[in-house]
């Protein structure tokens, strides 16, 4: 029997870099509070919101049936 870990191809090693040196090189810095997520100028208007959600909504209720 073999696993799929057996089964996988090699991948070169020579132009890997880790996601937490791709960050460093990015600048990326970890989110400290869910506030520095919000972005309360995403939508021009409400109803523009409402629009997303009702789409949004009608798409899960569409892949639920």
């Amino acid at each position: 029997m073999s696993s799929n870990a057996e089964s996988m191809p090699e991948w070169p090693t020579a132009g890997h870099v880790p996601a937490a040196e791709l960050a460093r090189r990015q600048g990326v810095r970890p989110v400290i509070s869910v506030d520095d997520l919000a972005r309360p100028d995403l939508f021009e208007s409400d109803d523009e919101l409402d629009d997303f959600l009702a789409d949004l909504y009608a798409s899960r209720r569409a892949g639920a049936a």
